[in-house]
């Protein structure tokens, strides 16, 4: 079996188990892109609305009888946890996934609830390698496939599309890119 042949079986059989590791850490890399900058959070949804009620309370005169009726009056009567007072003048009434800030003086509040974000989570918690342990393995394993992935795959084609010919100038410019956008940010 001459070399070829071998280089063409490591590359499939590479390219066929790192499949799913591949759009993880794609999918990941998207949402670390666009974390960094602050477009989104790509492990919550958080969302937040303002609502009013009566002005005027002070922190003696808030009990659980209050708590409820803000509670019923934005519909997170099911959600209560605590509540506690950061300052004198403002009510902070933590539920389960989200909180809600009031101003006891003029009675504007703020309702935050947050949950994760499907799918990016997930990819996420991987791609940080929070597992550790046996996923840190893995993900080096990864790694090192992907290297053989990349130099194994310049040397399939055959002909004018080859490393030697148009394929060579296609690799050249994919590793002049990041080289001029590391220039561009760190040198200049």
């Amino acid at each position: 079996m001459n070399w070829r042949k071998w280089n063409r079986w490591l590359h499939r059989e590479l390219g066929y188990v790192f499949f799913g590791m591949t759009i993880i850490y794609g999918l990941s890399g998207i949402a670390l892109n666009h974390y960094v900058a602050r477009h989104w959070t790509p492990d919550t949804v958080i969302r937040s609305e303002q609502f009013e009620v009566n002005p005027g309370l002070t922190k003696k005169s808030v009990d659980k009888e209050v708590i409820r009726d803000i509670l019923e009056q934005v519909g997170e009567t099911d959600n209560y946890k605590q509540y506690y007072f950061p300052s004198d003048r403002e009510l902070m009434i933590y539920l389960k996934g989200g909180h809600i800030t009031l101003n006891l003086k003029t009675g504007k509040g703020l309702l935050v609830k947050v949950r994760n974000r499907p799918v990016f989570r997930e990819v996420n918690y991987l791609h940080y390698n929070k597992p550790k342990q046996l996923w840190t393995w893995f993900s080096d394993l990864y790694a090192v496939s992907l290297i053989l992935l990349a130099v194994s795959g310049l040397f399939i084609v055959r002909g004018k599309n080859s490393i030697t010919r148009r394929g060579g100038i296609l690799t050249l410019i994919g590793i002049l890119i990041p080289l001029i956008f590391l220039a561009i940010y760190l040198w200049f």
